[in-house]
Formats: C-alpha cells, sequence, structure tokens
C-alpha cells in the first residue's frame, strides 16, 4: 500500500506539472549556456582573487577622475561608472590592477532575455512566477518521491546504489538517471522554490540599512586610499560593488557592499562608519540564485543543463511506464450486449462537437446505444460500459464553459459499474497549455475506481484529420467495436463565405508591432462590432478568429504581427485591392449594450479592436469610458487620432491609457484600482464593463473586480456577471 501511495502521488505531480516542467527545463538548458558563453569574454583578469582593494582603488582613482560605482558580477569581470576627461558618462569593464578599459558592457541578449522571460514567468507577470515557483515546489516534492520509490524498489536506503533489475528501456534508465541527477535535480527544485518564496516577500530579503553617527565623523588623520586599513584587509573578490562619495565632504563616504555585510568608510582616514551582516535570508537568496543558475562557475552551469535535460527524460520515460501500466489494465473485456456508450463535449467555441458527431452516428449505425451531450450534463448513467471524452482546452489551460462541473460532478457522483473511458483532446501547439484540461480529466478519471482506461491520452492538434482518425483506430481496436473514420467522413460542412476586398492595411516594420486592416463585404451583411471574422490562411482546416470592429461601414482589424502566425502573417502581407474569402461570425454576447446607463470598455493591445467600431457607433452617445492598457506609446499612436476625435464628438467620454513599458509602467488593473469607487457605481447603477484582450488581463481584471465587487457592493463578481454586466471576450 505504501508503494502503491508514493507511486500514486509521483504520477500524480508529475501530470499535475509536466506541461510546466518541460517549459522549465528546455529554458533551463538554454539558459544553462548563459554564464559559460559570458565567462569566455576576456574581461577576468590573472590573480584576481589575490587582489585587494588597497592595490585596486588607487590605481583606478588615478585612471578615470570621477567613479561612481565600482560593480564586480558573478564572472569576476570588474566594471566602473564614472565619467571620462570629457565629462561624458561612462560605463566600462577595467583591469583593476592596471585601469585599462577592456571592453564596453553590452545588454543581455535578446533570445536570452526571451528565454529568461518564460523561465521565469510563462511571460505571465506574477501570476506566471507563481506557477514556476509552485512548479519548482511540486519538482521538488517529485523528487522525494522519486527518491522514496527508488528506495523502496532497492528494498531499502542501504542499496540505494546497488546494480538494478532492467525491465525495459524507460523504467531502467528511469531509475539510474534519477539516481545520478537525484542532488542537482533537487538543488535545483530546492532553490526555485526558494527564489520564489523571496520573490513574493515570503521569506525576508530587507537588508539592513547603515547607520551613521555624522556627528562622530573625523576629518584627521588624512590617510592615502593604499594605507586603509579596511581596504588592504577586503579582496576584490568579497565585493559584490562599491559606491564611490559623490564629494571632497567628509560626510561623503565609501559603501562597500561585500558578499556577506556591508560597510562604510570614512573617505579621509579610513575608518569604518558601520558595519551591518547580511540578514540569513538574503544570503540564501544569494546562494540559491547561484545555484539555480550557475553563473559562479562553469562546471556547476553544464551540470545544470544535464540535470534539466534529465528531467525532460523523466517527462518521457515516466509517462511511457505509465502508459504501459495503463495499457495493461484495458484487456479486460466487457460483454457487448451489456454496452452502452456516453459521449460527452468540453466545447467553448461548439467546433468538437463535430467530431463527437461522427463517432456518435458510427455507434448509432452498428445498432449501439449513443448518448452524447455536454460534459456539465454528466451524471449516473446507469448502463454505460463505454465513457468517451472529446474536449478542448480554453484559455489558460481552463476547462470550456460547457465542461466547468464535470470534475465536481465525477467525485459526487461514481458510476455504480465498471466503465471504459477515453480522453481525446483537442487543441493547438500554438498556446502553452495544449490540452492542458484533457490531461487533468484524464487523470482524474484514471483515479476513480469505476473507471478503466481503454486507450491513454490522445492530442488533436489544431482539429487534424489525421490525428482524430488515430485515436477512432486505436480506440476502435481496444473497445472491439468496428469504427470507421474516413477522411471523407472529416471533411466540414463547406461554411458560408463572404469575399472581402482589402481597402487598406497600415502594416508594421516592427518585428510583434500592432497593424490595421480594412476589409469591404462585396456583398451586405449584417456585421456589429464585437462579431468574429474567420480566416483560413492556407485555405485547409486550421481557422484563425479575429474581433471586428466596424468602423465607416467597413470592417477593421487589429492585429500583432507574430513572425510565425499562421493568421497574422497573412493578413499583414495583404495588399489594397486583394480579396480573401472569410466567414463572419455572430458574437451576439459581445455586442455594445445599447440601453445600459454606462459603459466600461477595457482593453490591452489589440483587444481594443471591437471598442473602435462600438465608438464609432456610439450615436446616441452613451457615457463611454475606455481603460486600455499598451506596452508603449508607439503601439498607442495607431489609434490616438480615432480615438481623439471621437472624445470630440462625445462618443467618448473618457480616455485612460496605462503602458507596462514607459513612465510610471502601469498595466490596465492599475487604472481601474485607481477608479474603483468608480467602477463599483458602475455596477451599481446597473452600468456594464466589457474586457477584450489577452487571458492574462482578464484574470487580473476579473481578481480586482472580486475585490471590488465584495469590499464595496457585498457581493461576488459572478452576481454581476450572470446579470451580463460584465461582458468578456478574451484569447
Amino acid at each position: 500500500m505504501t508503494i502503491s501511495v508514493w507511486r500514486y502521488s509521483h504520477l500524480a505531480l508529475a501530470v499535475s506539472s509536466f506541461l510546466l516542467l518541460t517549459s522549465a527545463s528546455i529554458t533551463g538548458i538554454i539558459l544553462a549556456f548563459e554564464p559559460i558563453s559570458q565567462k569566455l569574454q576576456p574581461y577576468r583578469v590573472e590573480n584576481f582573487s589575490q587582489l585587494t582593494l588597497a592595490q585596486t582603488l588607487p590605481v583606478l582613482k588615478k585612471s578615470y577622475s570621477e567613479i561612481s560605482e565600482l560593480s564586480v558580477d558573478a564572472n569576476q569581470f570588474v566594471q566602473i561608472k564614472g565619467s571620462d576627461a570629457d565629462g561624458k558618462n561612462l560605463t566600462v569593464y577595467v583591469d583593476p590592477q592596471t585601469g585599462k578599459p577592456l571592453g564596453i558592457p553590452t545588454k543581455q541578449s535578446e533570445f536570452f532575455e526571451w528565454v529568461t522571460a518564460l523561465h521565469r514567468s510563462l511571460f505571465l507577470h506574477e501570476a506566471g512566477r507563481f506557477f514556476i515557483g509552485l512548479t519548482a515546489f511540486l519538482l521538488l516534492l517529485i523528487t522525494v518521491s522519486g527518491t522514496m520509490l527508488i528506495i523502496q524498489r532497492q528494498r531499502g536506503a542501504k542499496r540505494f546504489f546497488t546494480r538494478i533489475v532492467r525491465d525495459n528501456f524507460a523504467q531502467y534508465y528511469h531509475v539510474v538517471l534519477g539516481r545520478l541527477s537525484l542532488i542537482p535535480i533537487f538543488i535545483i527544485a530546492l532553490s526555485g522554490t526558494y527564489l520564489s518564496l523571496a520573490r513574493f516577500n515570503l521569506v525576508g530579503t530587507e537588508k539592513i540599512s547603515a547607520k551613521i553617527d555624522f556627528d562622530a565623523i573625523k576629518s584627521q588623520p588624512q590617510r592615502k586610499l593604499a594605507d586603509f586599513t579596511v581596504f588592504k584587509n577586503t579582496r576584490l573578490a568579497e565585493v559584490q560593488s562599491i559606491e564611490f562619495p559623490f564629494s571632497e565632504d567628509p560626510e561623503e563616504y565609501y559603501t562597500l557592499k561585500l558578499k556577506d555585510r556591508e560597510i562604510t568608510v570614512n573617505q579621509i582616514t579610513g575608518d569604518i562608519l558601520s558595519e551591518n551582516q547580511y540578514p540569513t535570508a538574503v544570503l540564501l537568496t544569494s546562494l540559491s540564485l547561484d545555484l539555480h543558475t550557475g553563473r559562479a562557475t562553469s562546471i556547476w552551469a553544464i551540470i545544470l543543463a544535464i540535470a534539466s535535460g534529465n528531467i525532460l527524460f523523466f517527462i518521457y520515460s515516466g509517462f511511457a511506464i505509465t502508459w504501459k501500466r495503463l495499457a495493461n489494465r484495458v484487456k479486460n473485456k466487457y460483454s457487448a450486449d451489456e454496452s452502452r456508450f456516453i459521449i460527452l463535449v468540453g466545447s467553448e467555441n461548439g467546433n468538437t462537437f463535430r467530431f463527437a458527431q461522427l463517432i456518435h452516428q458510427q455507434l448509432l449505425k452498428q445498432g449501439e446505444k449513443s448518448f452524447l451531450t455536454e460534459c456539465n450534463n454528466y451524471m449516473v448513467f446507469p448502463k454505460a460500459e463505454h465513457l468517451i471524452v472529446l474536449t478542448a482546452t480554453y484559455g489558460l489551460g481552463e476547462a470550456p464553459t460547457n465542461a466547468k462541473k464535470i470534475a465536481t460532478l465525477i467525485e459526487k457522483y461514481p458510476q455504480n459499474q465498471p466503465v471504459r473511458y477515453s480522453v481525446l483532446g483537442f487543441g493547438s501547439h500554438a498556446y502553452p497549455d495544449f490540452c492542458k484540461f484533457a490531461f487533468e480529466l484524464n487523470q482524474l478519471l484514471s483515479r476513480q475506481k469505476w473507471a478503466t482506461p481503454v486507450v491513454d491520452i490522445h492530442t488533436v492538434n489544431d482539429r487534424s484529420p489525421n490525428e482524430f482518425g488515430l485515436w477512432a483506430e486505436a480506440w476502435s481496436q481496444q473497445a472491439n467495436v468496428p469504427i470507421t473514420v474516413s477522411s471523407e467522413l472529416l471533411q466540414a460542412s463547406s461554411p458560408r463565405f463572404d469575399t472581402l476586398t482589402v481597402t487598406n492595411n497600415t502594416r508594421t516594420a516592427e518585428p510583434d508591432g500592432t497593424f490595421l486592416v480594412r476589409l469591404q463585404p462585396k456583398r451586405r451583411r449584417q456585421v456589429t462590432s464585437g462579431d468574429l471574422l474567420a480566416i483560413y490562411p492556407v485555405n485547409d482546416h486550421r481557422e484563425r478568429l479575429y474581433s471586428i470592429g466596424v468602423v465607416n461601414n467597413e470592417l477593421q482589424l487589429s492585429v500583432r504581427l507574430h513572425p510565425n502566425g499562421l493568421g497574422s502573417v497573412f493578413l499583414h502581407e495583404l495588399t489594397s485591392g486583394e480579396t480573401i474569402q472569410a466567414r463572419i461570425v455572430n458574437n451576439d454576447h459581445f455586442h455594445f449594450p445599447k440601453k445600459a446607463p454606462v459603459v466600461v470598455m477595457i482593453a490591452n493591445g489589440t483587444g481594443i479592436a471591437p471598442f473602435l467600431g462600438m465608438i464609432s457607433q456610439n450615436k446616441q452617445q452613451i457615457p463611454c469610458h475606455l481603460y486600455c492598457g499598451f506596452r508603449q506609446s508607439a503601439s498607442f499612436a495607431v489609434y490616438q487620432d480615432f480615438l481623439e476625435k471621437s472624445r470630440s464628438a462625445q462618443k467618448l467620454t473618457n480616455l485612460h491609457i496605462a503602458y507596462s513599458r514607459e513612465g510610471e509602467k502601469q498595466y490596465v488593473s492599475n487604472l481601474l484600482a485607481q477608479d474603483a469607487d468608480f467602477i463599483a457605481s458602475t455596477l451599481l447603477m446597473k452600468g456594464v464593463l466589457m474586457i477584450c484582450g489577452s487571458l492574462a488581463m482578464q484574470k487580473d481584471v476579473i481578481e480586482l473586480l472580486e475585490t471590488i465587487c465584495q469590499t464595496k457592493l457585498g457581493k461576488s463578481v459572478s452576481v454581476y456577471q450572470s446579470h451580463s454586466q460584465i461582458l468578456m471576450d478574451c484569447y
């Protein structure tokens, strides 16, 4: 029983975190080579560890008259900031023995900067940092549970490193590499967890401030820098940074930030004015950063890269082991006469139902009784023997709206007889949480005593007919039910396309810049701002949706160019006069509320697109307030003239803008927090809040609105959502 607890704990932890672990491991391997590449730079000098401040500071002061700061990085490169003989600002790597300039510091490469952001936060800011911290903690638990499994497999801790019986490739190397990389992976997990705790101020990280008695500062006797006792006793290798005095005033002093303490030194006499040891938590944070990044030594960085690679192998081999175990369990056969088939569908926009219908119709043709319904309609099915779940994943790895209740329902209503199940996940590899909900649902079903998998979980990328056919074939063979899904059956019924003519395309010179495309339908169509335009860039099953803003009787799309984006690259290359075939999708849940007393529009990035059309069509001059967030002012410039004219025409009442990478560096949620009273009063007077943009922004805004609603209105935000006072269309 104990080994089962550890095994299922190990499996549950691995399944629940493998997507994030895969991302963290891949980026960890890449980032391990950054400190190695940095150490290859020719900025370190020989005998560095022997040099003292008494030897180096006089030389540097003589070579550079105005120095404001000296710093020593993890590579032991010495950098100074100050000004040259002409008074120009100077930042340079120097030889601390001679003062000779060695090179100019450069920014972190864009590639490593991108990978670092992905590794630390998944581009989700603080929310992403939380998930990465949680992943590090789960990795810690996985390491502990894996260690316990090895101990139990080897029948005791003393036999931990004894010979391993070779079962199969995945099982054997899962254990062998697990033992070899145990310590590095444990250190990665522990240091990553600690850094996350420090990031969220859950451990003390404040350094003690210097307290100086200025009345006791002496100006005699004057000593040379080379004669300062503290400089003689302090090696350059111990230094993090030195702040130089701004003037020759006795009250200006040197501030030495060392590895373990901070010292202030009288610039005239060399006396120590204050000395403060750093708290243990600060030292542990610095140590954790060294251990987690490998910045201290190249050898440790290489070990980290190998350990991260092993984590990827553990994910593969662990799932291979699980697949083999689950495959063995599906050998049990059940009577065809007692068979009942339940097909559950989780879909945000209905696309998954088409695939479910194909299986449903095939079962009916075989004379089987099949029932097709949404995931939220799960209940006790008295005669069920087969449960088939086809589900998409919505947003940031969440359940579609019609599948949010299924997890609770499965726990609440266990089946009374054995049921064999299969989960098929639909998604797109363009998103980081590919089929996450399907994996979670599959794991939930695997924990039920009454449920046995027919085949391991399958996934379908971009509604690929071939991948769906592979699942159907595997399920048919294991379930012993003849199902034929031909390529012809998988072809969707031909949708009604519109011919659209490109009237304008602003394009952009930036790799991730925003551009506007205006389109004119060939025939008159009933289109409303907030509807969607479905395009098919390569004329196959892959569909891309964009929010429509109707401006001057034309359809306007606001698009951010992604260099490898299927839809954005296609739209960016369109020229005026060119025509495309597309489909207009009604999206009436996100239309401008004509009877609302006040409308508050909340957007970030290209999410502003439908709001531009709504503002343009606001002929009744309903009070309309727009809160929008952009990275920088250049991103907003595309819309500025239109919005200013709309405000003059009283179609737009107020405009609030946040820039995340300029000025105060705010997000749209910061603007809303400042106007919390206004937001509360808007909801109280039956006004409507509309949110369009990224899912990360939506999550932050909804959390803020929950706080505002609870504290100022005494109700949950869900109350206003259920009364259509909060409308969302995020991606």
